[in-house]
């Protein structure tokens, strides 16, 4: 679990990386975001087809769940999936067996799971947008990774890890002297960094720096420059569509929220943060409006209101 651009794709890598050494995995490692498959072709790509199952499907096609026979699949975003694939997911995961589309024979796949989401998936099943069965089955050992911003005393070795795998992408050499790795630490670490993409923002901010360094050598003046694009962008994003994402708020429930709702949901939102108990953040929100009424519920109130935007309490106070 963990914001977009945290590092999900990579620690699953890694865990497979070790499972393969240690454990004896001899299939192959598969990556999928969720977020990219709608419809026949979600179904088509995880469970495989058979050719004329549907329009477009002009050959047999195997399905990720079968490439990761033996291996490792990693389901990113899976909070995405819809609720069909979900079911069909979940009797692959109990059965090691599934159906591919138009076909009526089962395919076995001997496969391991991780999932990945930047949702909170109680809410999703809370409010049915994600199956209570898949979940109680996917949640057996669950890790959460804080965002960039919440990790800054990481950032000075991801930097060195950065421009390592940039040397060996590009294959070429490329350093930073001391003041200019010092300019670039202080800012990374600094209040004004946002890091909203997360380790996206510090490796694209590397691969900027490293492709511009004169003589292969990055240099204040480059980090100078890189610090003013990074700036920049981020100030366009806050007046953009997705200013100020709350964290919980998916970036597409954010986009259909009106500005106005957006400022007070923030602030409901912050002062769930500061708040001990959800009885709390109800009397401080509702301070005025509870002398007025005759019961008091402002924990309830509180809890209407965050499941308008597909909220819970723990959600909220993430």
């Amino acid at each position: 679990m963990g914001p977009t651009g945290a590092g999900k794709s990579m620690l699953a890598g890694r865990i497979y990386e070790l499972r393969r050494s240690r454990a004896g995995l001899s299939g192959r490692f598969v990556e999928v975001n969720c977020a990219t498959l709608r419809g026949d072709q979600a179904m088509s790509a995880l469970f495989g087809h058979r050719r004329g199952s549907f329009t477009g499907a002009q050959a047999d096609r195997p399905g990720l769940l079968k490439e990761a026979d033996k291996g490792l699949i990693f389901l990113d975003e899976i909070g995405e999936l819809g609720l069909d694939e979900q079911a069909m997911l979940l009797r692959a995961l109990e059965d090691r067996t599934f159906l591919p589309l138009g076909s009526d024979k089962a395919v076995q796949s001997d496969f391991q799971l991780i999932a990945g989401t930047n949702r909170d998936l109680r809410a999703e099943a809370a409010a049915g947008r994600f199956r209570e069965d898949l979940l109680a089955r996917i949640n057996l050992w669950t890790f959460t990774l804080p965002s960039l911003a919440e990790r800054r005393e990481d950032i000075a070795a991801n930097l060195d890890f950065e421009l390592e795998r940039y040397a060996k992408t590009h294959r070429r050499q490329v350093r930073m002297n001391k003041e200019a790795r010092e300019a670039f630490l202080k800012f990374a670490k600094g209040p004004e960094a946002k890091w909203r993409a997360n380790f996206r923002d510090l490796n694209a901010a590397v691969i900027r720096m490293a492709t511009l360094a004169p003589k292969g050598r990055i240099t204040v003046e480059c980090v100078e420059g890189e610090i003013a694009r990074l700036m920049e962008g981020w100030r366009e994003l806050a007046h953009g569509s997705d200013a100020s994402l709350p964290q919980g708020v998916d970036a597409v429930r954010w986009t259909e929220i009106d500005p106005f709702d957006r400022v007070q949901l923030e602030f409901v939102i912050q002062t769930c943060r500061e708040s001990k108990t959800l009885s709390d953040a109800g009397r401080r929100l509702f301070a005025v409006s509870r002398t007025k009424r005759s019961k008091m519920n402002d924990a309830d109130r509180l809890k209407k209101y965050l499941k308008r935007f597909g909220l819970t309490w723990e959600a909220a106070c993430l």
